[in-house]
């Protein structure tokens, strides 16, 4: 058994001498932000909340409790509350416990809104202390590991992620109010289809099968089209077996939303409307700071082809070099040293001049741009395009060097689809992880007729990421995933 810290012992021995420690509820009419707008004078305010500051004195004592959304001074004597209740206040409460207060708002002579209690209940133990403060780089796996005290000690981290439910809550208002629906998809997949990234597998003992933990929601959701449904969306939880670094976790929430009888560019200008409102509305600008950069999100938005891209950055021409043979040559040739999960001669060509990019080019993107006309190999479910068969009509957000959004016209061919998942089903036979399976059940629903349709897919950790200027990904997702902690 763990040993237990002074302060723990003190505080277990505190315990035993409130009478009602844990009651099973307390009535509040005021969150703790809405009463501490409140006009002096206010009586009967009932609150309740953690202490997360306390000054004990002789006949007069003064804390603030608060919670994520605000927090409120109270001040606690003597001869307002009792002699008995004083007592047991000075004795028995401490930093971190949750208590409840009714009282009369007042305003102090230092200019601070309070709560001048009559009563206070006490609602629960902390029976560890709190930390005074997580600081440093020496604390951030402790920061990720134990989110709710990093929440407890810190307003910058009750911030992000206050922001992160309002940016999630404008998003669906405006896809709402655009006429879309929400609806669910399977996260246990027979196959790992949707996008090209290595499956989580799992195994399923009823059925006794090994099943995928959802990389996209993209297939059913084009189901759900094939169904009637017009425009649609979901916020998903998916799982892509892949690196960790400051824009990638293995687990994320990503938002899809498709869009019958529209094209890519059709939401391009969708998309980017839709970001600029909600950003808007939630900074009052579209001026947003990212690190040391000032950056217009206001207006039109560059548009910039794969090529041109990777030209700019590099002397490497894909119209030239368009086999994964004579791009793997060059790259070698050029002394260009890509890290890649996948062994690049295991690479098909789409996933080839896909790292390319990443590697000469992506970085160097800070202002919103469209990035268009990726290989048709690196996206096996997009429409070719209509006057050059060898890439697609498909095009991904980047701002300051982060993906994020990823759309394109579908394709809604069947036999076109067949033949290239045919193709991608090689591509994984010989060693490409993220090439995606051969999906004869999505065949089937595509025999039964699609119109034309236009999608999109949005990571809502890495947009939050950009907009609340967090250096990793992990800042701005509650619980990441950690390697167990044997302490």
């Amino acid at each position: 058994m763990r040993e237990l810290s002074e302060q723990e012992v003190v505080r277990r021995e505190k315990l035993e001498n409130i009478k009602d420690a844990y009651p099973d509820r307390f009535e509040v009419n005021y969150e703790l932000k809405d009463a501490s707008n409140l006009e002096d004078g206010v009586t009967g305010v009932r609150v309740a909340g953690r202490i997360i500051l306390m000054r004990k004195m002789g006949k007069m004592s003064f804390l603030t409790i608060g919670d994520i959304s605000g927090k409120i001074q109270i001040s606690v004597k003597l001869d307002m509350i009792g002699e008995e209740a004083y007592n047991d206040f000075k004795a028995n409460y401490d930093l971190g416990d949750f208590i409840g207060v009714e009282g009369e708002v007042f305003t102090t002579h230092t200019g601070e809104k309070t709560v001048r209690a009559s009563k206070i209940k006490f609602l629960g133990k902390a029976l560890r202390p709190l930390p005074e403060k997580f600081h440093g780089v020496l604390d951030v796996e402790s920061i990720y590991r134990e989110r709710y005290l990093d929440l407890i000690t810190s307003d910058e981290a009750k911030k992000k992620f206050l922001l992160r439910s309002r940016f999630i809550r404008e998003l669906r208002n405006y896809l709402d109010e655009a006429g879309y629906i929400e609806i669910e998809t399977p996260i246990l997949n027979n196959k790992a289809s949707g996008a090209t990234a290595k499956p989580f597998v799992t195994h399923h003992n009823a059925l006794d099968i090994d099943m995928y933990l959802r990389i996209a929601p993209e297939t059913y959701l084009k189901r759900a089209i094939v169904g009637g449904f017009v425009k649609v969306f979901e916020i998903a939880r998916c799982f892509r077996n892949e690196g960790i670094d400051a824009q990638h976790l293995q687990d994320f929430t990503m938002i899809e939303g498709y869009c019958a009888y529209y094209n890519y560019k059709d939401n391009m200008k969708f998309l980017r409307e839709m970001l600029q409102s909600i950003i808007e509305k939630l900074f009052g600008t579209l001026v947003i700071n990212i690190m040391d950069k000032e950056i217009d999100l206001s207006g039109e938005w560059e548009v910039v082809s794969f090529r041109d891209l990777i030209l700019r950055y590099s002397n490497i021409d894909i119209n030239e070099y368009n086999t994964k043979e004579k791009l793997l040559d060059k790259i070698i040739s050029d002394k260009i040293e890509i890290d890649s999960e996948v062994p690049l001669e295991d690479l098909g060509y789409g996933n080839l001049v896909d790292q390319l990019y990443k590697k000469v080019a992506r970085s160097n993107i800070i202002k919103p741009t469209f990035l268009t006309e990726h290989p048709i190999s690196l996206s096996p479910l997009a429409r070719a395009n209509d006057d050059n068969k060898e890439i697609t009509d498909r095009f991904q957000l980047i701002i300051n060097g982060a993906e994020i959004i990823n759309a394109y016209s579908e394709l809604v061919d069947p036999q076109e689809q067949m033949r290239r998942l045919e193709e991608q089903a090689i591509l994984k036979a010989n060693g490409d992880d993220e090439a995606m399976p051969m999906d004869n059940d999505y065949i089937m629903a595509m025999e039964c007729g699609m119109p034309p349709i236009s999608g999109w897919g949005m990571g809502i950790d890495r947009v939050i990421q950009l907009l609340t200027n967090s250096q990793n990904i992990k800042d701005v997702v509650l619980f990441p995933l950690m390697r167990p902690n044997d302490k």
